[in-house]
């Protein structure tokens, strides 16, 4: 069964064959007609979902939802909802003063959408529990902490190292009370999703919050569960330090090269999952270009301790053909080895106009991102370097370019763009994967006016 095939790659057992992970988030609404915004406050419509997933992509392990914002939404942040995407968190109730939420603050079961997604877990459980493993997704420490406190939190990292440790000690205790309530529902793993964790340096993350997740994922191991660690951008210079706060499984986006990656993650016998380009391949590609990812994939890695899975949250209109190819490739390798043999991926060509740099009336900002809407250190990066907006005004000009656009994916290639978020001055590249201060910003688009 996928369950056992799921729950023994995660206890770094010897199995037949790979194991495959849909994170299929709001996609899941796409396959019933729902939107977003539906599929996450409507408990009917996300089990309905849900249990589409199921039958057209037969997972061997799923979660249940996909939304980062649910314990923001409860610690009084406000939501800007959409309807083909999680929802985004918009204002931050400690930005402006260094102060962290007391103890009665931490999410009660009763508290705002976890009853209806604690309710969808146990009817999803007593529905496919016994053949598929479950995961139960919660907002990571250090992402949470910074809904909280705002793009200001990256700067606190720097100035006030001993209250980003009382923040983050706060909101491990928000992700165990998240993980409880989630086990006592029957998910057999619990993942902590902290996509901000790519934004940080390692010499920091072991600093400041290495303890605290290791304190986390003991938790959800002494509560008879297992565990995954998830990250979004290019996680690579973090990957050792992700694996010394001892989670069961580490999961990955495209930005991170897997081959590379799984010879750290084996070192420590932690099982890697990972990672479907989502809109290159899943989105815009066709059948054969997802099937061709798979074979190469899985002709090129170990697959002890390999979980196969979308890099992060599907975009909500990923066509369904596209995913069935997937687990085909997975599940029949060596059959689609051989369709595919002599297949070709056609690059579309499409032509980009770049700025001339050298001759632009003021500084050009241009922010490549996988999408601010979806991506929460996409987001954080965005709003870090609007700071300059703020304060340089018309002076500058700004620019987002999102990879979920051919036109914006074309532009990423011919300005060889490596790694996602990252942020251009007149075509240079200022911030691969990291958030600067607003300090170091305002100094830095300063020497360009």
């Amino acid at each position: 069964m996928g369950k056992d095939l799921i729950l023994k790659t995660l206890r770094h057992e010897k199995v037949d064959e790979v194991a495959w992970v849909p994170f299929s988030g709001v996609h899941a609404g796409f396959l019933k007609g729902f939107t977003a915004r539906e599929v996450l406050t409507d408990g009917d419509k996300l089990f309905d979902s849900l249990m589409e997933v199921h039958k057209l992509y037969t997972p061997d392990g799923m979660p249940v939802i996909f939304d980062l914002q649910i314990e923001a939404e409860i610690l009084g942040c406000e939501l800007l909802w959409a309807e083909d995407n999680p929802p985004s968190v918009m204002t931050h109730p400690f930005a402006g003063e260094l102060k962290v939420p007391c103890k009665c603050k931490i999410p009660k079961i009763t508290d705002g959408r976890i009853p209806m997604v604690v309710d969808v877990m146990k009817r999803l459980k007593a529905a496919v529990g016994d053949d598929t493993a479950l995961y139960g997704l919660i907002c990571g420490p250090v992402t949470l902490a910074s809904h909280i406190r705002g793009s200001e939190f990256f700067m606190d990292i720097i100035m006030y190292p001993e209250y980003v440790k009382e923040l983050v000690g706060f909101c491990v205790e928000v992700c165990n009370a998240m993980s409880e309530y989630y086990i006592d529902a029957g998910m057999d793993i619990i993942a902590l999703v902290d996509p901000l964790i790519s934004q940080i340096s390692p010499k920091s993350i072991e600093a400041l919050f290495l303890e605290p997740f290791q304190a986390a994922f003991d938790f959800i191991r002494n509560k008879g569960a297992l565990s995954s660690f998830f990250v979004c951008g290019d996680a690579t210079v973090q990957m050792d330090v992700m694996c010394r706060t001892n989670p069961d499984g580490i999961s990955v986006d495209e930005n991170v090269n897997l081959v590379d990656a799984k010879k750290i993650t084996d070192k420590y016998n932690i099982t890697i999952e990972g990672n479907i380009p989502l809109t290159t391949t899943m989105l815009f590609g066709n059948q054969q270009d997802n099937m061709k990812f798979i074979v190469d994939m899985l002709d090129n890695i170990d697959h002890h301790n390999l979980i196969v899975s979308p890099g992060c949250d599907m975009p909500y209109y990923v066509p369904i053909d596209n995913t069935v190819a997937t687990v085909q490739a997975i599940k029949q390798t060596d059959s689609v080895r051989k369709m595919i043999e002599n297949y070709e991926a056609v690059d579309e060509n499409i032509q980009i106009d770049l700025p001339d740099y050298e001759n632009l009336d003021k500084p050009f900002i241009e922010i490549f991102t996988l999408d601010s809407a979806t991506c929460a250190a996409c987001t954080y990066m965005v709003k870090g370097i609007m700071l300059a907006k703020d304060e340089f005004g018309d002076k500058v000009d700004i620019e987002e370019y999102k990879y979920t656009n051919k036109n914006d994916i074309a532009r990423v290639k011919k300005m060889g763009v490596e790694h996602l978020p990252s942020t251009y001055i007149n075509g240079k590249l200022q911030w691969s994967s990291i958030i600067p201060g607003k300090q170091e910003l305002l100094e830095v688009v300063g020497k360009y006016l």
